[in-house]
C-alpha cells in the first residue's frame, strides 16, 4: 500500500496522464528500494483499482490510465448491504445533491457539452419502446451534469451510482408514460442549463427528483425499504 501510494504521488507530481507509461520495473526497484515480489504488488493493487493497467510485451509496463467509478460503486454498495441500507437511502441522497449539482452546472457547463446533454434527449426519444436503451440514455443525461458541476467529487458520487440510481435494480419499471414524463423533465432542465439559470436549473431539477420519488412511493413502496444487493446492483 505505501508503495502504491509512492507511485501515485510520484505521477501525479510529473503529470502522468492516461496512456502514459510508468518507470520500468528495475527503475522502481531501484528508487523505492523494495524487492520486486513488494513492487508486483503495489501494482496489482493500483490495477484492481483500475489506476494502472499492465501492458504486455517488450515496450510494456506499468500504464495510466483514467479510472472510472466502478471500483467507488462496489465499495458503496456493498457498504450500504452491511449496513441494511434500503433503496430509499438512495432517493434521500439524490433529492439532497442532484439540484446542487444542476445550479453548478449552470454556472460551468460547456457547449460541447450541452450538445451531448441534447443528444441524450434524442436518444430517449428514440428509444421509448427500449426501455434498457432509453435508461442508459438517462443515466448519461445525470452523469454528464454531475461532471460538469466542476467538482470531481459530485461526479464519481453520482457516476458510481448510476446503474442503481434508477431503482431497476430493486424492480422499479417504467411505463411508456412514465418515460414520457422523465423526457419533459429533462428537456426543462436542458433549457435552463442551456441558458445559464442556475435557480432554475436547480428547481426544475428538484422537481423532477421528487416526481420520481413520488412516482416510487405510489407504485412501488415496498421495493423503496428492500436492500440493495451486492451482487444484484453490479451484476
Amino acid at each position: 500500500m505505501v508503495v502504491a501510494q509512492h507511485i501515485i504521488r510520484d505521477a501525479t507530481r510529473q503529470n502522468l496522464a492516461a496512456g502514459d507509461l510508468l518507470p520500468s520495473e528495475r527503475v522502481m526497484l531501484e528508487k523505492y528500494e523494495i524487492g520486486r515480489g513488494t513492487l508486483r504488488e503495489a501494482l496489482r493493487l493500483l490495477e484492481f483499482q483500475g489506476v494502472i493497467a499492465l501492458k504486455p510485451g517488450p515496450r510494456g509496463g506499468p500504464v495510466m490510465l483514467d479510472p472510472d467509478a466502478s471500483h467507488l460503486a462496489s465499495s458503496l454498495i456493498l457498504l450500504m448491504q452491511l449496513k441494511d441500507a434500503p433503496f430509499s437511502v438512495i432517493i434521500e441522497a439524490r433529492t439532497a445533491l442532484e439540484p446542487m449539482i444542476s445550479r453548478l452546472a449552470a454556472q460551468r457547463i460547456s457547449g460541447e457539452t450541452l450538445v451531448e446533454l441534447k443528444e441524450t434527449i434524442d436518444r430517449m426519444h428514440g428509444s421509448l419502446g427500449d426501455q434498457h436503451e432509453f435508461l442508459e440514455a438517462n443515466k448519461s443525461f445525470h452523469d454528464l451534469i454531475a461532471w460538469s458541476s466542476g467538482n470531481p467529487l459530485f461526479g464519481y458520487m453520482v457516476d458510481s451510482l448510476l446503474g442503481i440510481m434508477d431503482g431497476t435494480a430493486v424492480g422499479i419499471d417504467y411505463p411508456p408514460h412514465r418515460r414520457e414524463a422523465i423526457i419533459v423533465a429533462h428537456t426543462r432542465i436542458y433549457e435552463s442549463l442551456s441558458q445559464g439559470d442556475e435557480i432554475g436549473s436547480e428547481e426544475r431539477m428538484r422537481d423532477h427528483i421528487n416526481a420520481y420519488r413520488r412516482y416510487a412511493q405510489r407504485k412501488y413502496p415496498d421495493l423503496l425499504e428492500q436492500v440493495i444487493q451486492w451482487d444484484r446492483a453490479l451484476g
